[in-house]
């Protein structure tokens, strides 16, 4: 049996020294850092996440504001919006929960915030910083996935590592962080030929397609170390509901992996606990703090 990679407890570690660190800006600097939140339309999935993220900023004394739209909202009056948050001093981060509504385009959206404040790393000037090594803002499911891998493995020079999937928000961007480790990294996808091959060869596998139990017990190198980025909904017979699991078929591939994450309970975590970071990070940089 693998050993459990807790990135709930990860991330609670990483959260209480930003606490500690709000406290000391607030106190020292004169510095409240604050992240205000936009929500177009009542998916309930992304009302959990903008409420877990407005949880977490209270607990760490982040000031929030969360703007909560009608899903009839229009691209403009959206736009307008974030305009409004990009000239506001007080606000230091700014995050639009995505999927918006089908009338707005999201990429537009993205890229109406204003970089410094693009807390999520989504901004195609963040994700061009990152591609060669200047990172600025980076998105905060694969910064998550990367601190858990290092405070599991040390230094990660010299591993084969393999990415399935080649999304902007996580593939893209983790095997841009990978390779900043000095990892060999190869992005595999749904047309990659002999995929479990392939995935054989990692000494690091992330995975991050989005479908229930895609990647199998003998798809993974004995030993390897596994992040399972995905977060699926199924329908358990046994339980009579639905619960959550990854992209990995978990109770089988901790038979193999030498360390691999659980959903929930593992990246899930983390990706909030670096929004967290993120927004600290933003505000220190716009008032000048370095240290």
């Amino acid at each position: 049996m693998s050993k459990r990679i807790d990135g709930k407890a990860f991330a609670d570690r990483l959260c209480a020294t930003l606490a500690e660190e709000v406290v000391s800006l607030k106190q020292d600097k004169q510095l409240s850092p604050c992240i205000a939140v936009v929500l177009v339309g009542e998916d309930p999935a992304s009302a959990t996440y903008v409420g877990a993220k407005v949880k977490r900023c209270e607990q760490l004394g982040i000031d929030s504001r969360s703007h909560h739209l009608d899903v009839s909202t229009s691209e403009e009056e959206l736009l307008n919006l974030i305009d409004e948050l990009n000239n506001d001093p007080e606000v230091h981060g700014i995050l639009v929960q995505l999927p918006v509504p089908k009338q707005i385009n999201g990429d537009a959206v993205i890229n109406a915030i204003n970089p410094d404040k693009d807390v999520d790393g989504f901004h195609i000037s963040n994700a061009g910083a990152l591609a060669v090594g200047q990172n600025n803002m980076v998105p905060c499911t694969p910064l998550g996935s990367l601190m858990l891998l290092q405070d599991e493995l040390g230094d990660l020079s010299g591993l084969n590592a393999v990415v399935v999937g080649r999304s902007n928000i996580v593939g893209k961007p983790m095997a841009a962080l990978l390779l900043q480790q000095s990892c060999t990294v190869t992005i595999a996808h749904s047309r990659t030929k002999d995929l479990p091959a392939v995935c054989r060869e990692a000494d690091i596998l992330v995975a991050a397609v989005g479908i229930p139990h895609f990647v199998q017990a003998d798809w993974i190198k004995p030993g390897a170390t596994v992040i399972d980025v995905g977060i699926n909904r199924i329908f358990d017979e046994e339980l009579g509901k639905n619960r959550l699991v990854g992209d990995v078929d978990y109770t089988a591939a901790a038979e193999v992996a030498g360390a691999i994450t659980p959903v929930p309970g593992g990246v899930g975590p983390m990706t909030i606990a670096c929004l967290m970071y993120n927004t600290v990070a933003a505000a220190k940089n716009q008032a000048g703090i370095t240290s």
